[in-house]
This record gives structure tokens, sequence and C-alpha cells, in this order.
């Protein structure tokens, strides 16, 4: 199941759409949800705010109904339902994508600032969803069709390229694999490296032992591998400029532990110009 979090605003109905269209392409349900504040779900409820109460709960479900019904024209298919979440919408889309494969949510919402690159939904959902989470912007233009992924030789790569092949398959798209390193012995204290030593080649092998196995499995999608110097911020956003979804861990190489979001993940969310898809981070065992 997938489940998409709208608020009224333009950017929740293009994550409906995004929505409706992947659940099309792995053939699962989808529930659209909306919050109000809890103490407007109660039809008990009798004094001062009853009638704002009764406001706002057929505010969420007009808003509900027009997700519904631009469903039923970008993907007919689709078995859909509705939801109205009571409290905050982050703690509340979190809890409902409990028992999803994907919470998806537009990049800012009404209650955004202006100017805003990102929403505090949109944050706040990415950093403690127990799924993985799509954050969907508006694309001026048709998307080129390719998923960019961008790995980076942490233990996540491997959920993170499992994700990232997949959507390739589905989508009949070609798959970019980025990766962006800083040349190794350049400063920090470290010993310098001998002349001969051909850093880029390490991090090649890297990129191609990561892959290893995965090209066989998804034989049809057409692989392009890139390794740049270069931080990996400045590099992911230009290399999937355009592209149909950026696709990326949630915690990097040498990230704290206890740190919700990784650096680069956290920068990305922020800078990146299409959907972006946050796979969260295996939990450790033992």
């Amino acid at each position: 199941m997938i489940v998409v979090g709208v608020d009224g605003s333009r950017a929740g109905m293009e994550a409906v759409c995004w929505a409706a269209r992947e659940a099309e392409l792995r053939g699962v349900p989808l529930r659209i949800a909306n919050a109000i504040p809890a103490w407007a779900c109660s039809t008990a409820q009798q004094g001062p705010y009853t009638n704002v109460a009764a406001w706002m709960r057929d505010g969420a479900a007009a808003v509900l109904d027009a997700a519904t019904e631009r469903v039923r024209v970008e993907a007919p298919r689709v078995q859909v339902d509705t939801a109205i979440l009571a409290g905050d919408p982050r703690p509340a889309l979190v809890e409902a994508a409990v028992d999803a494969d994907l919470l998806v949510v537009g990049n800012h919402g009404l209650g955004g600032f202006r100017g805003l690159l990102l929403g505090s939904v949109a944050y706040g959902v990415a950093g403690h969803a127990p799924c993985d989470v799509v954050v969907v912007r508006e694309v001026p233009s048709a998307p080129r069709p390719e998923i960019v992924v961008g790995i980076d030789g942490s233990p996540a790569c491997g959920k993170v390229l499992d994700f990232a092949f997949a959507e390739a398959a589905l989508r009949g798209t070609g798959l970019r694999v980025v990766h962006a390193y800083s040349p190794l012995g350049a400063g920090g204290g470290f010993a310098p490296l001998p002349d001969d030593f051909d850093d880029e080649s390490v991090e090649v092998r890297m990129v191609r032992e990561a892959l290893a196995g995965r090209r066989e499995l998804y034989a049809d999608v057409k692989v392009v591998e890139e390794v740049v110097r270069g931080h990996p911020v400045d590099v992911l956003r230009q290399a999937s400029a355009g592209a149909d979804l950026l696709v990326i861990g949630s915690q990097g190489h040498g990230e704290f532990t206890g740190l919700i979001l990784g650096s680069v993940c956290q920068a990305m969310l922020h800078y990146a110009t299409c959907p972006m898809a946050v796979v969260r981070a295996p939990v450790p065992t033992g």
C-alpha cells in the first residue's frame, strides 16, 4: 500500500498524481490522508467550536474527494480509499504509514512560507517515517525518462540500489548511478599517498562492486555509471536535474549515530529539482 498526504495545496495534488501513477505501476492500493486537529474530529463535540469542527471535517472531506477524483483520472484502475487523520500531520502521517510500502508528500503545503524550499511536514516525515518516503515537487517540464541514484559506499547502498533498480524497471527507464568523491589524501592530516595512486579507479571499483549481481537481475535496465570528483550535493543536484526521480539513502557514509537524516539527504531534500525518494537505512541487528 502507498499512503499519500494531502492538504488542498497544489504541491499536495502533485503528490497525489505521483502516488497514483506509482500505485498503478506497483499494482498496490492507495490511501489518501488529510490531517485536521484532534479536537475537530469528534462529531459528538458540543460547545462554541462545534461549527468550526464541522467546517474542518467538511473541508477535509472536500480535499479528499478532489484528490480521489484526480486519482480516477491519473490511474483509474488503482484501488483507493481515504482517511481523515487526527492531530499534527507529521506524526499522524508517520503513524498512518506503519503498514505502508511508501509514504508520499508534497515538498510544501498550504502552511509553507513563500519561497521556502521544503515544508516542515515533508522534512518531518522524511526523518521519521517507518517506510521509504517520496517528496514530490512540481516539475516545470516533462522529465527525462531516467532514474538517478546517489551512492557513497555505505552499508545502506544495497537497499538504495534495490529501490532504484526496481523503479527503473517499473518505468522502463534508464538508471544513472552517481558517486561523488573527494581525492584521497587531500588534506585532513593523513599521510600522503604514493604518486602513482589512482583514487578514481578505487571509486570506480567500489561502484561496480555495489552493482554486482543487480545488472544481471535487471538485465533490461540500461545503467550509466558516473563517478565524479566533487561535493555530493553539487554533483547530485546537477545529475538529477530534469530526471524522473532521484533516489538517495536517509543516512550516508560516516554520519553520526542517532542523526535522523544524513547531511547530504537533508541538503538534497531542499535543493533537488525533481521528485526525491528517501530510502530508509537498514535497521541494525544484534
